[in-house]
């Protein structure tokens, strides 16, 4: 294995006991046991596991019910929607396969499924759901966008936390959210908007959840909008195994490098990594309620 694509290594371990409030154990190498452990022993002693698509959302719930550290999301994934719909190629990692046209039965079918599976207890949230114009194209924002506002009822009808996807949509993911009415817990995992987005998302309480690319060197808008985003709203996460943070970008992600990310946060709000780390343990437990 090179050097490029070997893990890399555990980073000194937090003082302050932190969650990752979004990972895929499922895309990563490896059992679940394995990187639980390396997390726990740098201090990440919590996970969100994420569910994507129907199978994903199944081993997602199942996982959480078989590891008291694993809290579960599930949902169809943005550019899940026109796939079920429309029979797009595509797909992201392991997943990545052509499916034939379902229709609207099919979405609809599938949208039951994550209903069932919100309303058990140890699914703290619905997501990752939203809005994606990067990987899919005009015929297909119309089945997306049928989804989110779905996962919006079904996050709400279960007091359940919504995870927001949003990938070069800001504008139409914020204005469903307020035709919809977004849930008391709102999250916009891997935050991607600039720092005048952080004030709207800021004012209407929605959680900002920060992954490794705020630490990349074209990043400045992630690190502008985290300089004013208030405490209380702030999470960190891996969304493991992409966006690995600096120095170890390109390589393997996994819950254990949250202190990598977390510290460099820090730096970025003038916080002390003690204090940071307290504010987002404490944020994770209320965003998602356990």
């Amino acid at each position: 294995m090179s050097a490029k694509s070997a893990p890399p290594p555990l980073p000194e371990p937090l003082r302050v006991p932190v969650a990752d409030s979004h990972t895929h154990l499922d895309m990563q190498e490896g059992t679940v046991e394995e990187a639980l452990a390396r997390a726990a022993a740098v201090g990440v002693t919590t996970v969100v596991q994420v569910g994507c698509d129907i199978k994903g959302a199944r081993w997602a719930a199942q996982t959480a019910a078989d590891h008291d550290a694993v809290h579960a999301a599930v949902a169809l994934h943005p550019n899940e929607a026109p796939r079920i719909v429309l029979g797009e190629p595509g797909g992201e990692g392991p997943r990545q396969i052509a499916r034939e046209a379902g229709g609207d039965s099919a979405l609809d079918d599938a949208l039951s499924e994550i209903d069932a599976l919100a309303a058990l207890p140890h699914v703290r949230a619905v997501g990752e759901t939203g809005l994606d114009y990067f990987r899919t194209g005009p015929e297909g924002i119309a089945a997306q966008e049928r989804s989110f506002r779905a996962h919006i009822e079904i996050a709400k009808r279960h007091g359940k936390a919504l995870v927001i996807h949003d990938r070069d949509a800001h504008a139409d993911v914020l204005r469903i959210l307020t035709e919809e009415g977004a849930p008391e817990r709102t999250i916009f995992h891997c935050y991607s908007g600039d720092a005048e987005m952080a004030e709207i998302c800021a004012a209407a309480g929605y959680y900002l959840s920060f992954a490794g690319n705020v630490t990349f060197k074209n990043a400045q808008p992630l690190r502008d909008a985290l300089a004013i985003a208030p405490r209380e709203l702030v999470l960190v996460e891996t969304d493991a195994p992409f966006l690995t943070p600096m120095p170890y970008r390109g390589r393997p992600n996994a819950p254990y490098l949250i202190p990598v990310t977390l510290r460099a946060m820090a730096v970025v709000m003038g916080l002390d990594e003690d204090t940071l780390a307290a504010a987002v343990a404490a944020n994770t437990a209320t965003a998602f309620d356990y």
